[in-house]
């Protein structure tokens, strides 16, 4: 029923940011700039699915309880929708690169869903690597949104910004220890698929975490 959010926003927000990196592609380009041309805006459906995941809990939630579903039903068909829209985007991304390696980056170089290190083990991989990214922040998105109908807004900042203290702490004790050059060879050995697996096993953990929260919020 939700198509808007699910299908058409996702593939527009997909459309929107490819055609505007291959507009700034064409013009450093055409200012005779050379060499390969890398972009991370093939993220951007991925923080976009955070919204969708938010949306899913406060469009829908109230609604389902009305219809007499029950939260795991609920739950389950909202990972299940989820799902399938990222397989959607999964493949358009998987297809992009696949276009991008057979014209040389469009013919100017310039490349947009095509990244060596995620492509690294073909485009299977790099479609999984980017499907359960999109399901890793959908996840988040929809309990951030159960933590703040349950809590309020003032618990759900405040566990924002003991995020972001954490990861904060966490960079601060790499830089004194002087310990980045050991943190990139960990990712770069990791490669895409072994960050996957890790992202996929924050995914069953997260969703977990949310579904618990999910049963013990009132209506």
């Amino acid at each position: 029923m939700n198509t808007q959010t699910f299908v058409w926003m996702p593939v527009l927000v997909l459309g929107g940011v490819w055609l505007i990196t291959l507009l700034i592609y064409w013009i450093i380009s055409a200012s005779g700039v050379e060499g390969p041309m890398y972009s991370g805006g093939s993220q951007a459906p991925l923080w976009y699915f955070a919204v969708v995941g938010a949306q899913a809990m406060n469009r829908t939630f109230y609604f389902s309880q009305a219809m007499s579903l029950t939260r795991r039903e609920f739950y389950l068909g909202s990972l299940v929708a989820a799902g399938i829209s990222a397989v959607g985007i999964s493949v358009v991304f998987m297809f992009l690169g696949l276009v991008e390696q057979a014209t040389d980056g469009y013919g100017i170089n310039g490349y947009f869903a095509y990244l060596p290190w995620v492509w690294v083990g073909g485009p299977l991989a790099a479609g999984l690597t980017y499907f359960v990214l999109t399901m890793l922040t959908f996840i988040l998105g929809f309990w951030f949104a159960i933590v703040l109908k349950r809590f309020g807004v003032l618990i759900l900042t405040t566990a924002l910004l003991v995020i972001a203290l954490v990861l904060l702490g966490g960079a601060a004790l790499i830089s004194l220890n002087t310990a980045w050059p050991q943190v990139w060879t960990w990712f770069a050995d990791m490669q895409s698929m072994g960050l996957t697996l890790w992202a996929l096993g924050a995914c069953v953990v997260f969703a977990a975490g949310s579904y618990l929260t999910l049963r013990r919020l009132t209506v």
